[in-house]
C-alpha cells in the first residue's frame, strides 16, 4: 500500500523500552534491542510498509534536547532494526528533539523523522515547547537531505496557545516551516482525532500529505484513509491493546487486512 510521495501508508510503531540514561533503564540493552527488532519484524510480516521508532519508555521526557547517551543508544537500536527489516523507517526522539532525530536518521538512513512541535509553541507537561523549524531545515539540508519531516500540529498531550486555530497552525507548518507531511492526533496516546478535525487539516494543508498520528483501529482504518494519506499505528496492535506491550502479530495482521479492505 503506497502512501503519498515517500511516506508509507501504514506505519507501525516500535515503542522502545527505557534506554540507557533513563530513570527506568534496567541495564539490559541487548534485551531491549531484541524486543524492538522482534516488534519490527512482526510489523513487516503483518504487511505494514513502514515503521516509526521512538523512545517511548524514557518518560519523563526532556523537552527538546535529550542527553547524548539517548542519541547514541537510539542510533544503535535503530541500526539493528534497519539490518533486520526491508521497509522504510522513521525516528521520533521524545519529547521534541528534532535535531537529535535528524542525527539518528543521518546515521541510520532513516526515511523520515517525526517532530512533535516544528512550528509555533505548545504547552506540555515538559513546559512550553517551541518549534525550531529554521534549525531543523538547515540541519536536514546539511546531514540528511532525503529525510522527510512529519510534523505534528496540535500534538497530543499538549495545549495550543490561546487564539491559534488548527487551520492557521496547519498552514504555517506546511507552508512556512518546511514540513513534508502534517500529523494529526487525538488528545492523548491511543486517542483518535475526529473526522471533522482531519477534514479541516486536509483543507488547510494545501496538498501536503496528512498522517493520522494516534487512535487508528481496524474498525476506523478505512474511514481514516478516505481522508488521510497515512496512518501511524501503535496501541491497537499491541498485546491486550496496551501501548507498552509487544506488538501482537495477530492484531497487526488483522489491522493491515482491515485497512486494505476499507481503502482500495
Amino acid at each position: 500500500m503506497a502512501g503519498s510521495g515517500d511516506i508509507p501508508r501504514l506505519i507501525g510503531m516500535v515503542h522502545l523500552g527505557p534506554l540507557p540514561g533513563s530513570s527506568r533503564y534496567d541495564d539490559d540493552l541487548d534485551n531491549l534491542i531484541e524486543d524492538a527488532v522482534t516488534d519490527a519484524e512482526r510489523l513487516e510480516a503483518a504487511g505494514f510498509d513502514g515503521l516509526m521508532i521512538e523512545n517511548f519508555g524514557d518518560a519523563p521526557f526532556f523537552a527538546d534536547d535529550v542527553p547524548k547517551v539517548t542519541i547514541a543508544a537510539m542510533t544503535r537500536v535503530v541500526s539493528d532494526i534497519a539490518a533486520a527489516v526491508n521497509i522504510p523507517f522513521g525516528v521520533n526522539v521524545l519529547r521534541n528533539d528534532a535535531l537529535g532525530a535528524l542525527a539518528v536518521a543521518a546515521a541510520t538512513d532513516a526515511a523520515f523523522v517525526r517532530v512533535n512541535v516544528l512550528s509555533g509553541e505548545m504547552a506540555t507537561d515538559q513546559g512550553t515547547i517551541r518549534g525550531r523549524a529554521a534549525e531543523v531545515a538547515r540541519m536536514r539540508r546539511s546531514i540528511a537531505p532525503d529525510t522527510r519531516i512529519l510534523a505534528d500540529v496540535f500534538v497530543k498531550h499538549a495545549t495550543p496557545p490561546p487564539g491559534l486555530t488548527l487551520d492557521q497552525a496547519v498552514a504555517d507548518t506546511a507552508e512556512r516551516a518546511g514540513a513534508d507531511a502534517i500529523v494529526i492526533s487525538g488528545s492523548a496516546t491511543g486517542k483518535a482525532p475526529t473526522l471533522p478535525t482531519i477534514r479541516k487539516a486536509r483543507a488547510a494543508a494545501a496538498g501536503v500529505p496528512i498522517v493520522i498520528g494516534s487512535g487508528a483501529t481496524p474498525a476506523s482504518a478505512g474511514k481514516l484513509l478516505d481522508i488521510a494519506d497515512s496512518l501511524i499505528v501503535g496501541t491497537s496492535i499491541k498485546e491486550r491493546k496496551a501501548t507498552t506491550n509487544p506488538v501482537s502479530a495477530r492484531a497487526a495482521t488483522a489491522f493491515v487486512r482491515a485497512a486494505r479492505k476499507g481503502k482500495r
